[in-house]
């Protein structure tokens, strides 16, 4: 990262400002991040750890990366993650991290994580800063190549493996930053694949009967979510001509 006050450090702070309309569509610095938690509801739960990751789109390069815990009297799901609450109440430096985590969102100019929504509802609350920077999701808004076989919205365990990613563990925040990374050094296509995920999207709701159901679960759509009855999918227009979708598709008003 260049000093503070040099040249290099000025113009990729600034640009870390431009608003996000305003921003290339291809960036040249990812900040690849991912978040474990008490729970589900930021409202009544607690992030526990972070894990970041400054990615070089034209170098296919790791520049830094940065895990630390956040302190917590209890987790309701540490069955799931492994992360006893006593392990984040040892010292370390977690407040000092969060700084260089600011540091780091000011040398990329996009935010990229698996499942963006939900790691992106952590931050402003708590002890985690608001980063003003977009977000772009690599569940929901990359087309991955046809070729590499994946389900719609696939598992970040599955994409690692599609791109000869080995996978040695889950659920904590570094490592699935890592398998990101790995999957995007391997993408020749990778500014493609950031340009068109970066494309406006519409919610769009499936029209399938209950038998049909399958159809819209298949090709990505999910159930009660964001809209209570209905199977529903956010698409660009590229994606919903590509997809080919074997029933037909209503766009929802926002």
């Amino acid at each position: 990262m260049a000093e503070q006050g040099s040249p290099g450090w000025q113009q990729t702070s600034l640009l870390s400002l431009v608003p996000p309309q305003e921003q290339p569509l291809v960036p040249q610095r990812l900040l690849i991040l991912d978040t474990e938690t008490s729970g589900l509801d930021p409202e009544r739960h607690q992030c526990l750890e972070v894990g970041a990751i400054l990615f070089s789109v034209p170098q296919r390069a790791v520049l830094a990366q940065l895990s630390f815990l956040i302190p917590a009297a209890s987790n309701a799901a540490e069955a799931l993650n492994g992360i006893a609450p006593a392990a984040t109440q040892e010292p370390q430096p977690w407040q000092q991290s969060l700084a260089l985590l600011e540091a780091l969102a000011s040398q990329a100019q996009l935010l990229v994580a698996h499942n963006a929504a939900f790691d992106r509802a952590w931050f402003g609350r708590g002890a985690l800063p608001k980063l003003p920077l977009p977000w772009l999701c690599s569940m929901e808004d990359i087309s991955w190549p046809a070729q590499r076989q994946l389900r719609p919205r696939p598992s970040v365990r599955d994409l690692a493996l599609a791109y000869g990613v080995p996978v040695w563990a889950a659920h904590r925040a570094l490592t699935d930053c890592i398998y990101l990374a790995q999957v995007f050094e391997r993408c020749t296509d990778l500014e493609t694949l950031l340009r068109e995920g970066r494309e406006p999207r519409q919610l769009y709701r499936a029209q399938v009967s209950f038998e049909e159901r399958y159809l819209a679960r298949d090709a990505g759509f999910s159930w009660n979510n964001p809209v209570q009855g209905a199977w529903t999918r956010r698409l660009s227009e590229r994606q919903l001509q590509a997809l080919a979708l074997p029933f037909a598709t209503s766009p929802v008003a926002s």
